[in-house]
């Protein structure tokens, strides 16, 4: 079968596994795009996937595990052998091993680091203990350094001896530091071209070159790149030695990964990133922890349509519009919130800063409730021929706008205070709350006039 006549590599995949073809393997693999790879492999079964990663050796695998998202990835690791996944950690660049080991269950990745070299199992235990979206978290460790009193002929023959390895690196800079590893300098590679070869690098580096910390967030490497068009930044540590390099598409990877997970956790999906291919109790556990606080949240909200059951019974037409006002508020919060969102990850709001946002979202609170309340009590009017009952629509509407506005707009600096993701419980706060305000303002304004509707 040709691989570029199927639509269905993982049916191709799965006969060469089954044949134990190793060669062909490594063929499809190399002839097959990422996406395509990856698709296949979430095709197959999880004993089909772990035969796969025993025909291949470890850096074949490790080719094929650079292809796959970090969640796919890791899953797969956990299946092997202890010391079978730690030759394959060992052939991965150090941003791919610790992202992987960062999706992992902790025993078994742990079990994993204990069967790598020693030199490696200690970089990887240090790269875990720094925060994913800071600079440690993202760096390699695969740099360039040398002393400042080396030459230019040094450096020469260093790439030259070890050109098979360098070339797996990802080399715009060479980095200089003293021998306690403190950075000094930086020459782009462009600056080897032309000087004499005896000339030392102390004549020609950069001092006190652009650099970032090692806690540095992801926001902040975000715009260090923006303002600086680098093609990688030195990261050092607090004594200013250099710990690794971070590369713009590493950032921009990071910050869509959280823009990611933080629309998953928005549309109820707790806990990471969610496959068909995982289980389906996994799946079905991380779903229903949300469903389930829904519940609670949608009964404290219908509790209030239970206190006026007399005046809708009364007032038909009032069921009709409730999900009309409260969903329309619920839109304004929901706008007010994700301008919070932004501007907490931006930095250009503080949590404690609530005075501010009560001011701005309050006049566009009053601006817009007024606009739509008019728009809908009118109408209400023309389709009901009630006035009184448009007036009761548009009232309610436009308070509920103001109060929406303000939660939205409040909610995720409360829950920033409280070291909570906001993106997490921002939206089930607002929807709960706009319904709450939504209901009870109609309601208890229709059972004020209830005599005129």
């Amino acid at each position: 079968m040709d691989i570029q006549q199927t639509e269905k590599p993982w049916e191709y995949l799965e006969e060469l596994i089954e044949a134990k073809d190793a060669a062909r393997i490594r063929s499809f693999l190399d002839n097959t795009n990422p996406a395509d790879t990856a698709l296949a492999i979430s095709r197959i079964d999880d004993d089909l996937v772990n035969n796969l990663m025993i025909l291949l050796n470890p850096e074949d695998a490790a080719e094929l595990i650079e292809d796959l998202s970090d969640t796919q990835a890791a899953e797969i690791m956990e299946d092997l052998e202890p010391s079978q996944a730690a030759a394959i950690f060992e052939e991965l660049d150090s941003d791919h091993v610790v992202d992987i080991l960062g999706e992992m269950d902790k025993d078994d990745a742990n079990a994993i680091i204990s069967q790598m070299n020693p030199e490696d199992a200690e970089e990887a235990r240090q790269f875990l203990t720094y925060d994913e979206d800071t600079a440690g978290g993202l760096m390699i460790s695969e740099f360039l350094d040398y002393r400042s009193n080396q030459t230019v002929q040094d450096v020469l023959e260093d790439l030259q001896n070890n050109r098979e390895e360098y070339a797996e690196y990802d080399v715009q800079y060479i980095y200089i530091t003293d021998s306690a590893g403190h950075l000094e300098g930086v020459l782009r590679m462009r600056d080897l071209l032309f000087p004499q070869r005896s000339t030392p690098l102390s004549k020609l580096m950069i001092r006190n070159p652009y650099k970032t910390i090692v806690t540095a967030p992801l926001d902040e490497l975000r715009n260090f790149f923006e303002e600086h068009n680098l093609f990688g930044a030195p990261v050092v540590d607090q004594d200013n030695r250099l710990v690794g390099i971070v590369l713009p598409e590493a950032v921009e990877d990071a910050k869509q990964k959280k823009s990611v997970n933080q629309f998953l956790g928005l549309s109820g999906i707790i806990g990471g990133e969610e496959f068909r291919s995982m289980p389906v109790a996994v799946r079905a556990g991380r779903r229903f922890s949300w469903l389930s606080l829904n519940i609670f949240l949608n009964i404290i909200a219908a509790s209030i349509i239970a206190l006026y059951q007399d005046t809708i019974a009364a007032v038909i037409a009032l069921a009709v519009f409730l999900p009309i006002v409260s969903d329309m508020s619920g839109n304004s919060g929901q706008q007010a919130a994700a301008v919070s969102m932004r501007e907490l990850t931006l930095g250009l709001l503080r949590p404690h800063e609530f005075g501010r946002v009560i001011i701005k979202e309050a006049s566009v609170g009053i601006l817009n409730g007024i606009g739509l309340g008019l728009l809908l009590g009118g109408l209400v009017y023309l389709w009901q021929g009630n006035l009184i009952l448009g007036l009761v629509i548009g009232l309610a509407l436009a308070l509920n706008t103001l109060l929406s506005v303000l939660v939205g707009g409040l909610t995720p600096l409360l829950l920033k205070m409280l070291k909570l993701d906001p993106a997490l419980v921002t939206g089930a706060l607002i929807t709960t709350i706009t319904d709450m305000g939504g209901f009870f303002l109609v309601l208890s304004f229709a059972t004020i006039v209830l005599d005129k509707l």
